[in-house]
């Protein structure tokens, strides 16, 4: 299974994937990683080590519409079997969603529906919930919608910032996503004939 992983920040879930393909543990391969800005830590993880990186830096476009475009054309030109949003802040068009079959995936730091958004773990502190957690998904058009593939929970202990609950959700969502990602890779409907 090929996939193409996207970025906006460090890139601790890809480096995650990198890890387990290097491992032997997870079999796919890893056709390129793309941000939406320069500089992001998750593309020279990439590079580091060897495999394509592309930016569609969002700024260096007049409007959406062209920036959608734009990142729609740099991921397709790797035929990806499946899109990873590892971290990825931006929002895509439903033409993006259409152009991969509804093969893009996403991670959440929440147990989806509950929780959307960019700020899923302060949102959830400040509800009062004792439990949330992570889901992986297929995403559409909408925000941190689409059918859920799993999801794990986390506790919130009293202890718990903003920052400390987010780092133990990070930790489930990187295993998460491998073992999603292996549970795809070994279905024939998302592997490469």
């Amino acid at each position: 299974m090929r996939i193409v992983v996207l970025v906006s920040g460090t890139g601790s879930n890809l480096q995650a994937v990198i890890d387990a393909v290097k491992a032997g543990e997870l079999g796919v391969d890893i056709a390129a990683v793309g941000a939406d800005r320069e500089g992001t830590y998750g593309v020279e993880r990439s590079a580091a080590a060897g495999i394509p990186t592309f930016v569609v830096d969002f700024k260096a476009y007049q409007d959406r519409a062209d920036w959608n475009q734009a990142l729609t054309e740099a991921v397709a030109a790797y035929q990806p079997d499946v899109v990873v949003s590892s971290g990825f802040m931006r929002i895509v068009s439903p033409g993006f969603i259409d152009a991969f079959g509804g093969r893009y995936l996403n991670t959440h730091p929440a147990l989806l529906p509950a929780f959307p958004g960019a700020h899923g773990v302060r949102d959830a502190m400040a509800y009062g919930v004792k439990v949330t957690g992570c889901t992986v998904h297929w995403a559409d058009a909408g925000v941190d919608t689409g059918p859920i593939i799993a999801q794990e929970a986390v506790a919130i202990e009293d202890s718990d910032t903003e920052e400390t609950l987010h780092e133990r959700i990070k930790v489930v969502e990187r295993k998460l996503l491998v073992s999603t990602l292996a549970a795809l890779a070994a279905d024939p409907a998302y592997s490469a004939a």
